[in-house]
């Protein structure tokens, strides 16, 4: 990964936690392009630096949203609902 595209995700990940509750979504599909594994990777480091750093309400919403950007390309296995 270039340090450039490693930046990328850094910024996005910024604007994610500073966006208002809710606009994930929307900050999510203007950066389309960023979405990918390296991405995924990039949310879970910062999630674990955060929660390292006495920070778990970010670091969870991190692991949140690197979790369903996991699923939603693949790299998760969907759990079975139980009926």
């Amino acid at each position: 990964m270039s340090p450039q595209r490693q930046e990328q995700y850094y910024n996005l990940i910024d604007e994610l936690l500073r966006c208002a509750n809710g606009e994930e979504p929307d900050v999510l599909n203007a950066n389309a392009e960023l979405i990918d594994t390296g991405l995924v990777q990039a949310l879970v480091q910062v999630g674990t630096m955060m929660a390292h750093e006495n920070n778990p309400d970010g670091a969870k919403f991190l692991f949140h949203v690197a979790r369903e950007l996991a699923q939603q390309l693949g790299l998760y296995p969907q759990t079975a609902t139980a009926k």
